[in-house]
């Protein structure tokens, strides 16, 4: 039986929600990078698209939502 209190539980679990979070966005933005060297690379997000295996809308949307400012 789990002898920990609730609350310990939850800080736990809430620390570990937002750590995953936080790498999630990291990977996204190298993610994004890497589409927006592949699209330097390749000269289309269709090609892109087309070597990655995703779609053109998912391919061009990373890009549009990490491109560097």
């Amino acid at each position: 039986m789990n002898t920990e209190p609730w609350r310990a539980r939850f800080a736990r679990e809430d620390e570990l929600v937002e750590q995953l979070q936080s790498q999630l966005l990291e990977a996204a933005e190298r993610r994004g990078q890497a589409l927006l060297d592949g699209l330097a690379e390749l000269g289309s997000v269709y090609a892109v698209a087309k070597a990655t295996g995703k779609s053109w809308t998912a391919v061009n949307n990373a890009i549009k939502k990490y491109k560097p400012t």
